[in-house]
């Protein structure tokens, strides 16, 4: 069983739906990296005291990090034993994030009342300009992580079944 996880993939993919069942069924503390990045007056916290915070979650023994952040990510890797990622397509996300407009979440300090186009533009830019990137850094560490590639929410859904039954 593994003891650090991170879970990514584009915005909208269901990353912290996937999150809270694998927390569910392992018992590992979850951190979603937008609640470390995002005031609840929809500003953000500094670089500085983000990546602080990310550091102290990553000194812990065991957790789960919700969260692309493409910035960090090499670092998170470094850290962790096990990958999801949700590789999801594109129509999939698109939907998820629209659905999700409306709702209190728990890894968002506010609700969405609208589908922002700027966020829009970056799930329909995410598989040309962050996917690649992450499939590089998976590569180079794909000896010494466990890595879980999902192209689908059942093919995501049987992981989280199996790992419920061991």
């Amino acid at each position: 069983m593994f003891q650090r996880a991170i879970v990514i993939g584009c915005p909208g993919s269901g990353k912290s739906t996937f999150s809270r069942k694998l927390r569910d069924s392992t018992g590992l503390p979850l951190y979603y990296l937008d609640l470390l990045w995002h005031k609840p007056d929809r500003t953000t916290v500094s670089r500085e005291k983000f990546d602080k915070r990310l550091y102290e979650i990553l000194m812990q023994e065991q957790w789960i990090i919700d969260g692309n952040y493409q910035r960090t990510l090499e670092t998170r890797l470094h850290f962790c034993d096990t990958v999801f990622l949700l590789d999801y397509p594109l129509e999939v996300c698109l939907a998820g994030a629209e659905s999700r407009i409306g709702k209190k979440r728990e890894d968002l300090p506010w609700v969405e009342t609208e589908f922002d186009e700027e966020f829009r533009q970056w799930i329909l830019d995410f598989s040309e300009r962050q996917l690649p990137e992450i499939y590089t850094l998976l590569e180079r560490y794909r000896e010494e992580k466990q890595i879980f590639i999902f192209h689908s929410r059942q093919e995501a859904s049987r992981c989280l079944a199996s790992l419920e039954s061991e």
